[in-house]
């Protein structure tokens, strides 16, 4: 009852409701490739490059796809790609987040050392040379887990401030004359104060892993046998698709990573102004 009141409180948000619904259509166009009548790996399976017509609602492309089904299975594997990355990212965060801000010391200095270097080199250099050494045998899986494990030390930074407010709180100092444990405490106690951070944070991460695949794939070092957003625009360049005057099939990815892009901040960022205390205080005395 209390998570359907908090989606309630967040629809009431104009931003948060048209960015959740525009995110339930491309996930529901994502649904639909496991219908799809096309084999999306398969060229020459309808006539080439007709313009948006029935029953070819979006057209076709030079290599005999049908852009509609295309579309659903790069929606579908672009959402799968960057929650990889998001899960992957959020578990290294929670666990330096947390030790980080519990503990202090020396290990809160060794941790930080370590987040702080991973903010301040090249990442994007790094991830584009690893990529282009595994780029034949760069997997789905492969490519979230890639992004995943260089997109966590910002949020760890920022779990971590948030671990050393809860530190100081009461119930930490009750927890520890109880006789609790330091993994029970910051489990039991912190845990449900941290999972709504965790989940705005891990929509923003997941932003960022979809514009990075767009980005290695337009730069060619990402496997562009697999259907994704990135992949799409990629092929639409190679065939100089926009040249010829193919505009259906560039604007297509396009404006759909647009839209994708746009819904997952508006819903980042409105549920990170719920959890703003000052914005909860301001919705009580406007209540």
């Amino acid at each position: 009852m209390e998570r359907m009141q908090v989606l309630k409180d967040l629809l009431r948000d104009t931003r948060f409701r048209f960015g959740f619904i525009v995110f339930l259509v491309l996930a529901g166009l994502s649904v639909l490739s496991f219908f799809s009548p096309y084999n999306p790996y398969l060229w020459n399976q309808v006539p080439r490059d007709l313009p948006p017509q029935w029953p070819h609602i979006l057209g076709t492309n030079s290599m005999g796809q049908d852009i509609f089904w295309k579309l659903t299975f790069a929606v579908r594997n672009s959402l799968i790609m960057s929650l990889i990355a998001g899960l992957v990212s959020r578990v290294i965060a929670m666990i330096v987040g947390m030790i980080a801000g519990y503990k202090g010391g020396a290990a809160d200095r060794v941790l930080m050392f370590l987040s702080d270097s991973f903010l301040v080199i090249p990442l994007f250099i790094i991830i584009v040379l690893i990529a282009t050494m595994v780029k034949a045998r760069l997997s789905l899986p492969m490519l979230g887990l890639l992004l995943g494990v260089f997109g966590w030390a910002w949020d760890a930074r920022v779990i971590r401030s948030q671990v050393l407010s809860l530190r100081e709180r009461d119930f930490t100092y009750t927890a520890l004359l109880s006789g609790s444990k330091a993994l029970a405490i910051v489990f039991k106690e912190y845990l449900p104060f941290l999972i709504p951070l965790i989940f705005a944070t891990l929509i923003g991460n997941m932003s960022w892993a979809i514009g990075m695949e767009i980005t290695l794939a337009i730069l060619g070092v990402s496997n562009l046998d697999i259907p994704t957003l990135g992949t799409m625009l990629q092929w639409s360049i190679n065939y100089q698709a926009l040249l010829l005057g193919y505009w259906w099939w560039v604007l297509t990815p396009v404006i759909t990573s647009i839209f994708l892009f746009i819904a997952l901040y508006l819903i980042s960022v409105s549920i990170s102004e719920y959890l703003d205390p000052r914005m909860r205080i301001q919705r009580i005395g406007q209540a």
